[in-house]
């Protein structure tokens, strides 16, 4: 589930045809990140949306809340840096659940925990989604192809299919869009694109 995959969604609620497309596209992960909405309402739209997931063979996450993940049986939790520890969301998701983890600069990328399944490297580029998060650049990019670990690692911010071929010169063989396809007018043609892109190069341990 999370060791071939190159193409992942971050997605607010969303129709489900619109997912669907996504889907048969290409995407390998999916996280709903409904950021301002109540438990309820995020219960409500993972429960479809984990139900299409696993009917597609994909992992979805949810973003921020393990203890939503687990009440939704998701496959995982994103947190962020100053969200719960990697170490506190792995135990309220349990020992088979993947934690993922946001890194923004090369010293937070050596202190990954090892509680972190994943890492997410960025932003590359500035991008609406994290407003006032200074971009990372590809210089990070490249920076965690030299350093990262064996752990899988996505870069992520403003990756899209007019740059995501520099993002993988850099380095990259995974990434993390949002508005790349939330906003595309053919979703599964743009998720067709950037995979078709991504698997172009070794997947490797990057």
């Amino acid at each position: 589930m999370l060791s071939d995959a190159r193409l992942y969604l971050v997605t607010p609620a969303l129709e489900p045809a619109r997912l669907q497309a996504m889907l048969d596209g290409g995407v390998d992960l999916v996280q709903l990140r409904m950021k301002e909405a109540t438990d309820a309402d995020v219960l409500r739209e993972a429960a479809w949306m984990r139900a299409a997931c696993a009917a597609a063979g994909v992992g979805f996450l949810l973003n921020d809340r393990p203890d939503l993940a687990r009440k939704a049986g998701a496959d995982g939790v994103h947190v962020g840096q100053d969200d719960v520890a990697a170490a506190q969301a792995r135990a309220t998701v349990g020992a088979g659940a993947i934690v993922g983890l946001s890194t923004h600069a090369p010293e937070q990328l050596t202190r990954t925990p090892p509680e972190a399944d994943y890492v997410a490297v960025g932003p590359v580029w500035e991008t609406p989604t994290k407003p006032g998060r200074a971009a990372a650049g590809l210089a990070y990019v490249a920076h965690a192809a030299a350093q990262a670990d064996a752990r899988p690692w996505f870069a992520i911010g403003g990756i899209d299919a007019t740059n995501v071929r520099d993002v993988i010169e850099a380095g990259a063989r995974r990434v993390v869009v949002v508005r790349a396809l939330v906003d595309a007018t053919d979703p599964a043609q743009a998720a067709a694109t950037l995979k078709a892109a991504l698997t172009e190069a070794p997947l490797g341990i990057t």
